[in-house]
């Protein structure tokens, strides 16, 4: 009962700090979750134009943000999903200058200084294939992937955190968490020499660490993925928590037309071929020489328009089956050492019956009488296996090979649903551009089975949703964080976050 009050006052709680900030918005930082495009207006002999008006228009999405230069002619719009975008200067007195193909990428400006000529503003100059302004705002190191270089490039797992790998100064750490505690199987990566712990991992915006394991909570899928940033130096101050790298993950929003996509990833051990040491005979039980071992992962997205302009959804699923084998090479007692004989060993067993320790005798040719054996450790023997390899040293180690498979099975499904509302008080312009809602839930469960007929099962679930999130089937403490963001004059959102984990 306390558990489901706690959760309750949770939920209440984080509709409360969206419905009272709604009143009163302040300005707040959230580059993080967003990009943004600045630069400077100038006119043909350099001088600087304060007043212009420029309309920064979204390719996928058709919307559509306005701000004015100031006295030193700068602007900026920030608060921008990673796209592509138009950007349109425009004042009296000098030809509309239009820019197309600006690309936005997530914890990145993009710099775009405009050039305006004389002339009548019906007039248009058309601005494309321009080079990118070299970054002065900021001195990190990173390493950016888009949507298509994730469902590209080769990946046997489907793993978006061995990207990561992928980043100069990045290693995988020799041991894994089990996968009791990670059945997600997130790597556990070093970046520039620093415990794996010190990465820290944000998905839209989101702490997405685990503050005792130090991995990733939500693994997101590749498919629910618009771009990720990698930084591995010189971060800005705003991720405090990390002291070795930082993993910024912006996932898909919808767009005007409606798209979508699906695969199925298909593994299996027909063309396996088999270890020469573990795998010499077929096993007893399933007259298998190999485990069996499959993997298939499936799935399918779809996004696009609710409202065109103004509202957009997206939304994927993924599903893995996988059955992995494998064979040990093991050592359990002969028949022989079953027997009391131990002659096979090469070790000298001696009486304990027959006086002080140092002047003990030694059992005959290393035999313990039958006599003499122990009833309990007999009946325990009963339940070791018996060789079933020739083993080495006269067969008395390495003799025993076990196989079995691993099963693992996951569910996982991404929701996100974006609009555009008018402003809430504290902002100036009529419309803002303003995430409503974004969930992600993952559910998966993991049995393993091998030597001894060991099962390990573990079952996590996550999520991540703005708002608010509550998860019946979990009875672990819920931890939850609320936030109104403002950017001035143009842009507000709200982000109530909530991960549920059981394992």
């Amino acid at each position: 009962m306390l558990g489901i009050s706690h959760r309750r006052r949770l939920i209440v709680a984080s509709v409360l700090a969206c419905a009272v900030t709604a009143l009163g918005v302040h300005s707040v930082s959230a580059q993080a979750v967003y990009g943004s495009i600045s630069g400077t207006v100038r006119d043909n002999s350099g001088g600087v134009l304060p007043g212009v008006t420029v309309t920064i228009t979204s390719l996928e999405r058709q919307t559509t943000d306005a701000v004015v230069s100031n006295e030193s002619g700068f602007y900026v719009k920030d608060r921008l999903l990673p796209g592509t975008y138009e950007v349109k200067a425009e004042l009296a007195g000098f030809k509309q200058a239009v820019y197309t193909g600006v690309n936005v990428s997530v914890d990145t400006n993009a710099a775009l200084n405009i050039a305006l000529e004389l002339g009548e503003v019906s007039e248009q100059v058309t601005v494309t294939g321009f080079t990118p302004l070299l970054r002065t705002d900021r001195a990190d190191v990173a390493t950016t992937f888009e949507s298509r270089q994730l469902t590209d490039l080769p990946v046997l797992d489907r793993n978006f955190t061995k990207f990561v790998l992928l980043t100069p100064g990045t290693q995988q750490l020799g041991w894994q968490h089990a996968a009791s505690e990670n059945p997600q199987g997130s790597t556990q990566t070093m970046v520039n020499g620093q415990h794996f712990s010190g990465t820290t991992y944000q998905l839209d915006g989101t702490e997405n660490r685990d503050p005792i394991l130090g991995i990733i909570v939500i693994n997101p899928t590749l498919e629910s993925i618009r771009e990720t940033k990698i930084t591995s130096q010189n971060y800005d101050a705003e991720f405090g928590q990390a002291t070795a790298g930082v993993v910024s993950v912006q996932t898909k929003s919808g767009t005007n037309e409606l798209h979508g996509s699906a695969f199925e990833f298909f593994q299996s051990d027909k063309f396996q071929s088999r270890n020469p040491f573990t795998q010499f005979a077929a096993d007893p039980l399933t007259g298998r020489f190999l485990p069996e071992t499959k993997k298939n992962q499936f799935g399918a997205s779809v996004g696009g328009p609710v409202l065109h302009n103004r509202w957009f959804f997206f939304g994927d699923y993924e599903g893995t089956r996988s059955t992995v084998g494998g064979s040990r090479l093991g050592t359990v007692p002969t028949e022989a050492a079953r027997r009391g004989d131990f002659s096979a060993y090469g070790v000298p067993i001696f009486d304990p019956l027959t006086g002080a320790p140092a002047s003990r005798a030694q059992f005959a040719n290393n035999q313990i009488p039958q006599g003499r054996l122990s009833p309990q450790a007999l009946a325990v023997l009963r339940l070791i296996p018996t060789p079933n390899a020739p083993g080495r040293e006269n067969g008395t180690i390495d003799n025993y090979v076990a196989s079995g498979s691993e099963t693992f099975e996951a569910n996982s499904f991404n929701l996100r649903l974006d609009g555009r509302t008018r402003s809430p008080r504290g902002c100036r312009r009529s419309s803002s551009a303003a995430t409503a809602t974004v969930a992600v839930w993952r559910l998966g469960q993991v049995s393993a089975t091998g030597l001894g007929a060991a099962t390990v099962r573990s079952t996590r679930m996550s999520s991540s949703i703005r708002w608010s999130a509550t998860s019946p089937r979990s009875r672990a403490t819920t931890r939850s964080s609320s936030a109104w963001m403002c950017a001035a004059p143009t842009t507000c959102g709200c982000r109530a976050t909530a991960t549920d984990p059981a394992s």
